[in-house]
């Protein structure tokens, strides 16, 4: 049983053990997408491909968080917690010995599915642990504490990226071992209670809910390969949404469902949710599409793109903790909307300078649409889970991230294909401009788009012309990058309406803190 007692600090051997345990997860979701543009031409991936190196990753940790945060309830947090930090650090490894055969791109969306799974596992467990041995009158501090360390390590990835690169694109899922062994010698050290929450697991809509959110970013995913006359690509959305409905029904009438849905007709809560699905599209694909963009726009190498990356980390990470202090001081409201503000102006500020190819002259805007989702991040995620009533903080915060990870892969998806679309239909008028007969223009087009990194067979091209390709290669994939960034300008703008509608109030969760002194 929990032990409860008063406690005005947490242990910061706690803290420790945590941020070490999911920081291999932070780091990933930066330091894969900086190595993509050499993982890619080393393992001859296409660019849809290359994608689903990344968006593997976000599916998997989505479609099971849920079911993640319910079996950390179940079975233990500390146990929980330690499993996932293994698993992690094991699928980690096969990530880094994927085979240079034709069954890479299997066997490396496979290792990087299951770094999904394990992280869902860990996560909830992790955030429960650090919020429910937290006194209430800290949580805002402390939240913003984990999400901006953990976000250092987002930031990281960057930097270990460009050093780790000089050997090979390996190194960087190898790195996670050693932090994995760290992580748990601390966790076996740390003061976590071993309780547990009774209740079954519903297995049958974690099936449901996984299988509706991977067919949904399947088929917005592969719509650019597909086509959107594909029978295939509607058939993934129309299953993957009816899946999505049926999980809602079916959990309306379990005992213990998976996800407590009666949870989301707290005004609140369904305002935060909502506000952390638009921002998380704004947030966790800029690493690989500003990396892809440095490569093939910019002809940066993979430090310059780091280089630009820790800029908008840079500013996440300095509003992170303004934004955590608004929290305490006067609630969620303000700072999320004042966050989507300052996020869209730096979005909508970036867009006018992303084709200027210069970039020195994308600095700022880069500080202030990093600082825009600093803002709300961790306010919005522990207002959500100080919302709940009568439930576990494994059972909230595995909704909590299942809204989050949904927002950021499907957003993956959507925002790819309409990069892909933009470059493919700009590259092919201005290759008729070169002179280059239409049919042959809508080819080269089309192979550059879904090519390794934005790179096409000039063979066909005459010699003369290759220079001045190359040249529209480049200016029209910026094209394609100044559409992202609108549309994460757009997905933020859809996240301050939303936030119009929060009460603004501050409400502190009626159970009592765990004491996590000493371990039973």
């Amino acid at each position: 049983m929990a032990v409860h007692a008063s406690r005005t600090t947490t242990s910061p051997l706690i803290l420790v053990a945590m941020i070490l345990a999911v920081s291999m997860s932070f780091i990933d979701q930066t330091i894969v997408a900086i190595a993509s543009p050499d993982l890619q031409r080393d393992l001859a991936l296409t660019r849809n491909e290359g994608e689903w190196v990344i968006n593997a990753y976000l599916v998997a940790l989505a479609a099971t968080f849920a079911l993640g945060g319910r079996i950390a309830d179940a079975w233990g947090h500390r146990t929980m917690v330690t499993v996932g930090v293994a698993g992690f650090a094991i699928s980690s490894a096969l990530c880094g010995a994927t085979p240079d055969t034709s069954w890479a791109e299997t066997w490396l969306i496979t290792a990087r599915t299951a770094q999904g799974v394990f992280a869902a596992v860990l996560l909830p467990a992790a955030i429960s642990i650090v919020y429910g041995s937290t006194p209430a009158q800290r949580r805002g501090r402390s939240m913003a504490m984990f999400f901006g360390l953990t976000g250092a390590f987002t930031a990281l990835g960057p930097v270990l990226g460009n050093y780790l690169l000089e050997w090979s694109w390996r190194t960087i899922f190898w790195i996670n071992l050693p932090v994995a062994v760290a992580a748990l010698v601390a966790i076996a050290l740390a003061p976590i209670s071993r309780a547990r929450r009774s209740g079954g697991i519903d297995w049958i809509g974690a099936v449901l809910v996984a299988a509706g959110m991977a067919l949904s970013v399947v088929g917005f995913s592969q719509s650019d390969d597909w086509g959107w006359d594909s029978v295939a690509t509607w058939a993934c959305l129309v299953a993957g949404a009816a899946l999505l409905v049926l999980f809602a029904v079916v959990e309306r009438g379990r005992v213990t469902p998976l996800v407590r849905l009666d949870i989301f007709r707290l005004r609140g809560f369904r305002v935060d949710s909502m506000v952390l699905f638009f921002a998380m599209i704004a947030f966790v694909p800029i690493a690989y599409f500003l990396s892809v963009y440095a490569d093939v726009s910019l002809g940066l190498d993979a430090g310059g793109a780091s280089h630009m990356l820790l800029l908008f980390f840079l500013g996440y990470l300095i509003a992170a903790q303004v934004g955590g202090h608004i929290f305490d001081a006067r609630g969620a409201k303000q700072t999320i909307l004042l966050g989507c503000l300052v996020g869209i102006a730096g979005y909508v500020w970036w867009a006018t300078q992303v084709t200027t190819l210069d970039p020195a002259d994308q600095t700022h805007p880069l500080l202030l649409a990093g600082a825009g989702i600093g803002l709300l991040l961790g306010p919005a995620s522990a207002d959500a889970v100080s919302r709940s009533r009568n439930a576990s903080y494994g059972e909230v915060t595995g909704i909590n991230q299942t809204v989050r990870n949904y927002g950021s892969a499907l957003g993956f998806a959507v925002l790819g294909t309409l990069a892909s679309h933009v470059f493919a239909d700009r590259f092919a008028s201005s290759l008729v401009g070169l002179g280059v007969r239409r049919s042959a223009a809508d080819e080269l087009a089309r192979e550059a788009a879904t090519g390794g990194s934005g790179t096409a067979d000039l063979g066909s091209v005459p010699r003369s012309m290759r220079g001045a390709v190359e040249d529209a290669v480049a200016a029209d994939f910026a094209l394609g990058m100044r559409a992202v960034l609108i549309g994460m300008a757009v997905a933020l703008a859809l996240a301050f309406l939303v936030a119009l509608r929060h009460p603004g109030d501050r409400p502190a969760r009626e159970d009592t803190p765990v004491d996590t002194s000493s371990a039973v």
